[in-house]
């Protein structure tokens, strides 16, 4: 599944390889009508008693047929297509409806899609493993989707405004003045719903500031000219210069 999928669900198609249900003896395993008669051993019931003697008397217990599996019939003559199990290896194609919110390696079930039950026995369930393909954008982190903004150091000073893919497509997203490396911002409600819809993620947005390596004389020239300016001296300690935790905790309590 892709990320839009995840977040909005989806509905698909797909071909299941399985056991299924004999066309030829629609599942009885018998050739036809006739060749099917009353178990001789539990007399059509599909349970045995069996009595045993204890030191507090007989007991009576019930089982299932051991000749008949419990379906309380044998079979004289056996499907020649299914030799009389009532399935054969086929394939089915299924419609799967998947929640939004589903996340990588979660497990569905769908009741009764399984391989068939031999002998007209119930059909087993199907699991569903649930494989998120990886976005070239977007990473996923629970409930919530994580950008990884590369700006220049221009940008980072001046503010700017810009594009950011989102789930739903482009978004116009400013870059405040003065914005530090490593900076997180959020986009409320941006992220992954729950499965059962309860709240919805965030999308963050961390912020990696690109440092030119390659510069030409004019450009080292006006850099030097910056270098001994107030404006550009680190500040330890002021707001600019917060840790990893401190900028998580003030996003988490925007």
């Amino acid at each position: 599944m892709n990320l839009q999928e995840v977040a909005n669900g989806a509905h698909k198609s797909v071909k299941v390889k399985k056991h299924i249900e004999c066309n030829t003896c629609h599942g009885s395993g018998a050739k036809d009508a006739s060749s099917v008669t009353k178990c001789t051993v539990c007399g059509g019931n599909g349970v045995v008693r069996k009595v045993t003697n204890t030191v507090l008397g007989q007991m009576q217990t019930t089982a299932t047929c051991y000749a008949c599996n419990g379906s309380g019939q044998q079979i004289t003559k056996k499907c020649v297509t299914c030799n009389g199990l009532g399935v054969v290896y086929g394939e089915e194609t299924l419609n799967i409806d998947i929640p939004a919110g589903v996340q990588d390696g979660m497990q569905l079930s769908m009741g009764g899609k399984g391989n068939a039950g031999e002998h007209g026995g119930p059909a087993g369930d199907l699991i569903i493993q649930i494989e998120v393909e990886e976005n070239a954008e977007l990473e996923i982190d629970g409930q919530n989707v994580i950008y990884n903004m590369h700006i220049s150091f221009i940008d980072a000073v001046l503010g700017a405004s810009v594009e950011v893919p989102t789930i739903e497509g482009k978004a116009k997203f400013k870059i405040p003045a003065g914005t530090q490396a490593g900076k997180i911002f959020k986009l409320t409600g941006k992220g992954l719903p729950t499965v059962n819809r309860y709240g919805r993620g965030d999308q963050l947005i961390l912020v990696h500031v690109f440092t030119p390596i390659d510069l030409t004389a004019d450009e080292k020239k006006l850099l030097e000219k910056l270098r001994e300016s107030p404006n550009f001296k680190p500040k330890p300690g002021s707001k600019t210069e917060k840790g990893f935790f401190d900028r998580m905790k003030d996003l988490f309590t925007e």
